[in-house]
C-alpha cells in the first residue's frame, strides 16, 4: 500500500499514513525515487505501530544511497514485525533540503 504525506516534527521530516488495513507480518520496505533523478544519500529510520499514533523503532537511522544505476531503489530489511502502520523518518538528504520519495512499499514476510 502506498500513501505519502510529509510533515515536520522534531526537526525531522517523516512520511506518515502507510496503513496496511490490518496488522500484518512485514520484513521489507522498498523505497524509490524517480529513475531519472540524480544520486543522493538520505538518512532514514523506520517506525511501526498498531494504532497510527504510537510508533516504535523497527529500523535504526542509517544512510542509504539512492543510485540511478540501481533504479534509485533502496530496500530496508528488518526482523519480521506484525504491525499495521509504518512511518519513515528522513533526517538528512544530500540532494535536497527535505526528504524525498516517490514510492514507499511495505512488503509482507
Amino acid at each position: 500500500m502506498r500513501q505519502s504525506r510529509t510533515q515536520q516534527r522534531d526537526n525531522a521530516r517523516w512520511l506518515a499514513g502507510v496503513d496496511l488495513g490490518a496488522a500484518r507480518s512485514v520484513s521489507r520496505v522498498v523505497l524509490r525515487l524517480p529513475a531519472g533523478w540524480g544520486a543522493r544519500t538520505q538518512t532514514l529510520s523506520l517506525q511501526a505501530g498498531a494504532d497510527g499514533s504510537t510508533f516504535t523503532a523497527v529500523k535504526a537511522a542509517a544512510a542509504y544511497a539512492f543510485d540511478p544505476a540501481a533504479d534509485n531503489t533502496v530496500t530496508l530489511t528488518l526482523p519480521a514485525t506484525v504491525q499495521r502502520w509504518f512511518r519513515l523518518t528522513v533526517t538528512a538528504n544530500s540532494g535536497w533540503p527535505a526528504g524525498q520519495l516517490s514510492e514507499f512499499e511495505v512488503r509482507s514476510s
